[in-house]
Order: C-alpha cells, then sequence, then structure tokens
C-alpha cells in the first residue's frame, strides 16, 4: 500500500476529487492523514467521510514554524508516509518538510505557471485579461509555486467569464490532472504499477 498525506486549508474539492479517484480506480493508495491548518475548514468534514484521520492545529499552537513542521513529520513519519500532497494548503512548506521528502511534495496551483504564482492564481489571471490560464500540477520547492511542474493543462478564458464561472472550469480540470499527475509520479517513482 502507497501511503500519502494530504494537506489542506480549504473546502476540500481536490481532497473528495482525490479520495473518489482511488477508491473508484481500486489503486493501492492510502491517504493516512488529512493535515489540516484551519478547525474550521469544510475539508476536515469530507475527510471524516472518507474516514481519513484528521491532524488538525493552527500555527499559534506551537512556539514555531520548525516545531509545527517537525510535529507534522513525526505524525507521517509514524505512519510512513511516502508522498505529500498539497491541495488548497495556504501556507508555505519549509526545509523542515522539503527534507524529509525531496521531489515528494506535489502541489496544485489555478494557473500556467511561471504566470500568476501565489494565492489569486485564477483572479490575477483575469484581472490581466489573458485569453488562455490553466492549472499546473508541481514539485514543491522553497520558493512560491517555482518547483518542477510535472503538468499543466491549459483553460480558455471566456469572454463572459466572471471570477465564480472561470473558478469551476479550472477546478473541473484539476480534479482529473492532480488524480493524473499522482499516479504517474508514483509510477515514475516505480511505486505503483
Amino acid at each position: 500500500m502507497i501511503k500519502i498525506a494530504v494537506f489542506a486549508s480549504g473546502t476540500g474539492t481536490n481532497f473528495v476529487a482525490l479520495a473518489q479517484h482511488i477508491k473508484h480506480h481500486r489503486l493501492p493508495i492510502q491517504i493516512t492523514h488529512l493535515i489540516c491548518d484551519q478547525p474550521q475548514a469544510t475539508v476536515i468534514t469530507r475527510a471524516r467521510e472518507f474516514k481519513v484521520p484528521v491532524w488538525v492545529h493552527q500555527l499559534k499552537e506551537f512556539k514555531d514554524k520548525t516545531e509545527y513542521e517537525q510535529t507534522i513529520l513525526q505524525c507521517l513519519q509514524e505512519d510512513q508516509v511516502q508522498l505529500i500532497v498539497l491541495a488548497g494548503y495556504m501556507r508555505i512548506v519549509t526545509n523542515t518538510l522539503l527534507n524529509a521528502y525531496p521531489r515528494a511534495i506535489l502541489n496544485i496551483h489555478p494557473a500556467l505557471l511561471p504566470a500568476f504564482p501565489g494565492r489569486h492564481g485564477i483572479e490575477d489571471a483575469l484581472l490581466a485579461g489573458v485569453k488562455i490560464t490553466g492549472v499546473t500540477i508541481h514539485y514543491v520547492d522553497a520558493g512560491v509555486d517555482s518547483g518542477p511542474i510535472i503538468a499543466q493543462q491549459p483553460v480558455k478564458v471566456l469572454p463572459h467569464d466572471d471570477l465564480a464561472s472561470l473558478a469551476n472550469r479550472i477546478h473541473q480540470v484539476e480534479h482529473q490532472l492532480y488524480f493524473d499527475s499522482l499516479c504517474q509520479v508514483l509510477q515514475d517513482k516505480k511505486l505503483l504499477k
């Protein structure tokens, strides 16, 4: 069984999509934990619906970010987690986790990186007036949305698009592309046949 942990801070749509794809395809992948930094996040309820254990703590409960990530790392190592999947996790991952999981932390971003990095990829693309934006899956490094790209898929920006309509189409692409990319990474690492 391949053990992964999902980190999320929000609604959990990508968490649900991954969990459903894994179950539907009967893959030997187990989501061992949801790591969440927002006690009120909807993703917590969704994880519990899939019977995934939830680790939820806020940074302010710890001395500093290093202690916070060291506590997460201990939890992951106890369960022999092999890969981390960020799914709307709104914190920068530091060297504590990066060094423990080299080229084993994935992130999803709602734009075609390197364009529009940061928290507001969809909004920034819309405001810039681009005709095409999209979704990027990448490895996490010490920068903001700057790690090596695994996969990208374009999404057209339609003339009548507003933030909600564009976000909806981007999320539809995210759900399939993230699952496909996860499988590709696991195959490349010779963990999945």
